[in-house]
């Protein structure tokens, strides 16, 4: 431990971390940095003047939202991370001898959505993941054609993204029962989640101009866990031919916490060999997988968890620098704030798998609870928690619970 507060180093937020959130204070959002038990209150940090001899405008932690801090650059982020590090580090800081001032209490606080999001796009990059559905409809044929040439993507509803604790209500939709000659209407029977991680763009790229994998992470701010969740029997439906649609933009979850890039840099590894190499818009001259530990718990109402899914970031086929440079390979302009999910992350075993679907292979291999209930999809009073952390020589990034809890359709 190298700081004054006393936080260890495996704790989820170190000084190794420092991820940003928005918290309610005084009926206002302050945007913040998490600091073991604490948030230090960048709000009030910077409006005294401890930011004055930085090359960004510190006014921009003012705000409401990371917005126009983000639209600051990768070199601001750093800049910030390295101050806060340094007056963590000291004991005759600002920030050390405000700390009645500056520090707020993490447990307690309200954590509210922390950028204003524009747009939002959700990406299908786990091999294991799309071969493992593929099999369920097409078993002969699991890949597509396109899916090792393309990260393939569609662009989603950013208007029902929310944050973690915010409960989503079982959607409606067209169902096709099995052997019906026409389409029912009602609840979906068959809810459920997508482990995901998400990326968050900074300084995006004019109308008609490019991003390539080279420069992809000088726009982006950083990572949040990400429940994409899904109506499987409106989306069957529905897909054909446009794709999702129904079956997805009814709710999204994300954790309250964004993990920076430079946070993350300490645990990037090589990902999977793509086979055949991609073309040369895609390629890489560096990683851009990291080894972020991934697990979801399905908890039923007044009873306990079961840890039904451990997995990671590393299996994704398509990195998030690729998903970029795609996205943008034909002018398409991004902007700061907008979220891109990485699809569904599966693992090569079951135990590995990101979804109910796949995890109760379609419903036909029912999961038993600690309690004793069984599943094969979500039920009403479900809650999912998903966690996502790094950690490598004794030291350890934490993104905080991304939850959501189904109720029962109106």
């Amino acid at each position: 431990m190298n700081n004054w507060l006393n936080v260890a180093d495996d704790h989820d937020f170190s000084e190794h971390n420092l991820p940003f959130g928005v918290f309610r204070s005084g009926g206002e959002s302050h945007i913040g940095v998490a600091i073991g038990d604490h948030i230090i209150d960048l709000n009030i940090y910077a409006s005294d003047g401890n930011l004055s001899e930085t090359s960004f405008d510190a006014s921009t932690l003012g705000e409401g939202t990371l917005n126009a801090f983000m639209d600051c650059g990768r070199p601001a982020h750093k800049e910030l991370r390295i101050k806060l590090q340094s007056d963590l580090g000291n004991e005759n800081s600002s920030l050390a001898s405000g700390r009645d001032k500056y520090l707020v209490d993490r447990i307690g606080a309200e954590m509210v959505m922390p950028i204003e999001i524009g747009d939002y796009t959700d990406f299908y990059s786990s091999i294991e993941h799309a071969t493992n559905v593929g099999k369920m409809f097409r078993p002969d044929n699991p890949l597509l054609p396109n899916w090792k040439h393309i990260p393939v993507g569609y662009h989603g509803r950013a208007s029902s993204i929310v944050m973690s604790g915010t409960p989503i209500r079982r959607p409606k939709g067209q169902l096709m029962p099995p052997d019906a000659d026409a389409p029912v209407f009602g609840p979906s029977k068959r809810m459920d989640f997508e482990l995901e991680m998400a990326f968050v763009t900074c300084k995006g790229n004019a109308l008609g101009d490019t991003i390539s994998t080279a420069d992809a992470e000088d726009h982006i701010f950083g990572m949040m866990v990400f429940n994409d969740w899904s109506a499987r029997d409106i989306q069957k439906w529905e897909y054909v031919p446009l794709g999702p649609f129904l079956g997805k933009n009814f709710g999204s979850t994300i954790s309250p916490w964004i993990v920076t890039m430079d946070a993350l840099d300490p645990f990037r590894v090589t990902g999977p060999k793509q086979d055949p190499k991609p073309l040369e818009y895609l390629h890489c001259e560096k990683d851009h997988s990291f080894d972020i530990k991934l697990q979801v718990s399905l908890q039923p109402k007044d009873s306990e968890s079961t840890i039904i899914c451990r997995s990671n970031y590393k299996y994704m086929y398509w990195n998030l620098a690729q998903q970029l440079a795609h996205h943008t390979v034909n002018g398409c302009n991004v902007r700061t704030g907008d979220v891109m999910a990485s699809g569904t992350i599966s693992g090569p075993q079951k135990g590995s798998f990101g979804s109910m679907l796949e995890i109760s292979w379609s419903g036909k291999e029912p999961i038993t609870l600690k309690d004793g209930s069984t599943r094969t999809f979500i039920e009403d009073n479900d809650t999912i928690h998903m966690n996502a952390w790094c950690q490598k020589d004794g030291k350890r990034v934490g993104f905080g619970t991304c939850s959501g809890e189904i109720l029962p359709s109106n």
